[in-house]
């Protein structure tokens, strides 16, 4: 089992790495990393919110065919993040045991954390970017030569600076405050986050209430980066990361919100609670050092009517649903999960 390590400051606030590796895969050459069908693997944890931010997208976008995707086993080692869900315990496509050595393939030298998600150059085996910040926005503009027909605009032009605003808040008081909770070392900054946090999410219910999606009336990348902390908040951060104030399943809006896109196809079919739950309370020993991993919470609660249909919205705006997962796929992918 990993040794997690976090780095916190004298007064016991939790502190987030910066991505060491930001290249940026684009379109137009400008960059060493050009935008290529089946040149790149993104790697991912299912249990990991900022690469579910990935997977959502990918799926949404019908990007498939053009990007596939390594799923690491939710318990790490010492070398983090791990290919034993595969034969051999080696990825099939890159041929490496550990992420870390697609890491090291780009800097030798490197010996910093190993995080996901990753996208990683097939062809020389080096990672191009670990920047899970600007990932999904590539994927919504930079790939748009690869994108399905009738893939929805989640990053649209005019929409830009109110969703790069709102994420912004989201990331800081939201998406990050519940691992400043949880890794938290003194009272005093755990009452922090923890405020923070419930304010935030206060705030949010009060905008959702009259209003479908986050920004505009529909589904943008506003939606995808909260709604994988909401996914997550009853199965481990309620409990896990003492953010006890409300369960998700008590705040009413937010709820319900959840629901909808849980409900909304490229959502929910990329959820796995058994790897959210077993990397959490199995991983983070110095928060729960037996590692038993609770039963609950009743996921079949995700499936019941959430009524936001009467706020009206177009989730796929001029768009169309992506297809539902081939039936072949879908059991390689559950068996990849078991």
């Amino acid at each position: 089992m990993a040794k997690v390590n976090i780095s916190v400051t004298d007064e016991g606030d939790f502190i987030r790495s910066a991505s060491r590796f930001d290249a940026r895969i684009t379109a137009d050459g400008q960059s060493p990393w050009p935008v290529a069908a089946d040149r790149y693997r993104l790697v991912v944890s299912l249990a990991c919110p900022w690469a579910s931010r990935a997977l959502i997208s990918r799926r949404l976008l019908g990007l498939e065919s053009a990007l596939s995707v390594a799923v690491a086993d939710p318990i790490q080692d010492d070398a983090s993040w791990r290919f034993t869900l595969d034969p051999q315990g080696r990825d099939p496509v890159l041929g490496i045991s550990y992420l870390s050595e697609a890491y090291l393939a780009a800097d030798p030298s490197y010996d910093g954390g190993v995080s996901v998600p990753a996208v990683v150059d097939i062809p020389s085996g080096m990672l191009v970017t670990n920047d899970y910040l600007r990932l999904t926005t590539d994927l919504a503009t930079e790939w748009r030569a690869y994108h399905r027909p009738g893939a929805p605009d989640l990053y649209p032009r005019h929409l830009r600076a109110e969703i790069d605003a709102i994420v912004e808040t989201i990331f800081d008081e939201v998406n990050n405050a519940v691992y400043e909770a949880g890794f938290a070392t003194t009272q005093q900054a755990y009452s922090r986050a923890y405020h923070k946090l419930f304010a935030r999410l206060d705030a949010l219910s009060e905008r959702l209430e009259s209003q479908r999606y986050l920004v505009g009336d529909t589904i943008t990348e506003a939606d995808i980066r909260l709604f994988t902390t909401l996914v997550r908040f009853d199965a481990v951060y309620h409990g896990h990361f003492k953010c006890n104030r409300h369960k998700l399943s008590e705040l009413p809006v937010l709820w319900a919100y959840a629901r909808d896109l849980f409900q909304t196809p490229g959502f929910g079919d990329t959820v796995d609670f058994d790897h959210i739950k077993r990397h959490y309370y199995r991983v983070h020993t110095n928060i729960n050092p037996t590692g038993v991993v609770p039963e609950g919470p009743d996921l079949s609660t995700w499936h019941t009517p959430h009524g936001r249909e009467r706020l009206g919205g177009r989730p796929f705006g001029d768009g169309t649903p992506p297809s539902p997962i081939p039936e072949a796929v879908g059991r390689a992918y559950a068996a990849l999960r078991d």
